[in-house]
């Protein structure tokens, strides 16, 4: 897996072309490699945990790895809040170059935020998804991971390769 700070590898659609070949203020596309199982268990790897029982969350710091199906998060540290029964992850919270990846795409951004049961996925800040000669990039990418779907915001740029998959 290439490091948080090598842009790698996001989705594009077709409707990627069609959206603002320049720039926009916000810009809906398709992300079907970044669909996940969100019914999968959540595995957290990481160098350190810190449990606060009173808050009610667990902060994993150091090469945090969190994979869910086929998804796959990378971060500096992730913060996860658990339900008020303790029995599931209520939400999730990563800080410190986050890298996303499903299958072969992937994006980057600041920070993520990610609901588990909804599947709602939240990139904020210099996010960048690319796909061989594509790329797209913006402030914020709110993802659907039960869908595929999302919507890219603030200052979108859009690169592509016409020709090209």
């Amino acid at each position: 897996m290439p490091s948080p700070t090598i842009m790698t590898a996001a989705v594009l659609c077709l409707g990627l072309a069609l959206a603002s070949a320049g720039h926009a203020q916000g810009t809906n596309v398709a992300f079907a490699g970044l669909k996940t199982d969100i019914s999968q268990p959540v595995q957290v790897d990481a160098d350190q945990l810190s449990v606060n029982q009173e808050t009610g969350t667990a902060t994993f710091s150091g090469n945090v790895v969190v994979v869910q199906g086929d998804m796959r998060l990378q971060a500096g540290e992730v913060t996860i809040t658990y339900s008020a029964d303790n029995r599931a992850i209520q939400s999730l919270r990563a800080d410190g170059g986050v890298t996303l990846a499903a299958g072969t795409d992937a994006a980057t951004a600041d920070s993520a935020e990610y609901s588990p049961d909804t599947g709602d996925l939240v990139l904020i800040g210099k996010v960048v998804l690319t796909q061989g000669a594509a790329a797209l990039s913006g402030e914020k990418l709110t993802l659907s991971l039960k869908s595929g779907t999302g919507t890219m915001s603030g200052r979108v740029t859009t690169i592509f390769t016409p020709g090209n998959d």
